[in-house]
């Protein structure tokens, strides 16, 4: 059995009910729940996945994230016993099936897409479901002139930022079974949305949904609150989590990274910043994070990474280094 992570809470001093709540695993322990699966990557698949300047390895995909992909395996496995148990109660013929939905959150530079694309590759892999399709909330923003409009550019990524209603309407049409749905693109290179171009997902196995404030419940406006939420759909959720301190330092790299690649293209909305000098570049990153994603995370983000079921804990090397799974 692997061994769990000690919490470091003293007998006298009670321990707050969110940490109650998960079973807290160190890496090498968490990485025993592997068993012997072997769909492991190789360094050409992985960097094809990762998001340029996170060093996550081979060995980290095997020792964290293989383990991640049996339990949704079984959990997929349970999902579709439970339906044939409710096509047995009602007397009914097997229909459409709709997806087993997983929700994965996170702040902006915490590494989420990465996350997404290893475990959309490693299901992929499980013979029971093939399928495995991988929807971005990005997607779902509104159009930079709407948000201009609304002068919500500096909100931009703020829960009121997306067009939540079509993104439920998605939700709602693939767990009634649709056999085609498609999906709005999202560049960032333009930073807007691309309203000619769409994904088409057919008649998914698995689909992971990924974005920054999909674990949200409370009201976006003073007005009646919607009738769904996000994460109403999801089967399963993941929160990925570092200190605040941690992901600044990383934002700034990224956005410094980027100034040397993609902000070097014209047609890059931050082109105009490519020719800042790196000191220069590196206080306007750290500008924009306080002004706007780190606001964004501790008003909206981090309040809801106690409703995921697996919170994955970054360290200062950019890799997970604890793995806490619900109880419940």
């Amino acid at each position: 059995m692997a061994k769990r992570a000690q919490s470091g809470v003293s007998a006298s001093k009670p321990v707050p009910t969110q940490d109650r709540a998960y079973e807290d695993f160190e890496r090498s322990a968490w990485s025993t729940l592997r068993d012997d699966e072997t769909l492991a990557l190789s360094d050409d698949e992985l960097t094809a996945l990762r998001t340029a300047g996170e060093p996550v390895s081979v060995a980290e995909v095997e020792d964290v994230y293989l383990p991640i992909s049996r339990l949704l395996n079984l959990r997929v496995t349970a999902s579709q016993k439970m339906r044939q148990s409710r096509d047995t109660f009602l007397r009914t013929r097997a229909g459409k099936t709709s997806p087993f939905i997983i929700g994965i959150a996170g702040s902006v530079a915490v590494g989420k897409s990465t996350t997404a694309r290893i475990l959309q590759k490693l299901l992929s892999r499980w013979a029971d479901h093939p399928r495995v399709e991988l929807v971005t909330t990005d997607g779902f923003l509104l159009p930079n002139h709407q948000l201009a409009a609304r002068d919500l550019m500096g909100r931009k990524g703020f829960p009121e930022s997306y067009d939540l209603k079509a993104l439920i309407e998605l939700l709602v049409s693939l767990k009634s079974g649709a056999d085609v749905v498609h999906v709005p693109r999202y560049s960032h290179l333009s930073y807007d949305v691309l309203p000619e171009q769409s994904q088409r997902i057919e008649a998914p196995d698995i689909v992971l949904v990924e974005g920054l404030n999909v674990l949200q419940t409370r009201s976006l406006t003073a007005a009646k609150s919607p009738r769904w939420f996000v994460s109403d759909f999801f089967d399963y959720s993941v929160y990925v989590h570092a200190p605040v301190e941690l992901l600044r330092l990383w934002y700034v790299e990224r956005f410094l990274a980027l100034r040397r690649t993609a902000l070097q293209s014209p047609e890059s909305f931050f082109h105009r910043y490519a020719a800042l000098s790196e000191r220069e570049a590196a206080a306007f990153a750290r500008d924009i994070w306080r002004r706007i994603n780190e606001k964004n995370l501790l008003e909206n983000i981090l309040p809801t990474m106690h409703r995921a079921q697996l919170v994955l804990e970054k360290g200062p090397a950019h890799t997970v280094e604890r793995v806490r799974l619900r109880r419940f």
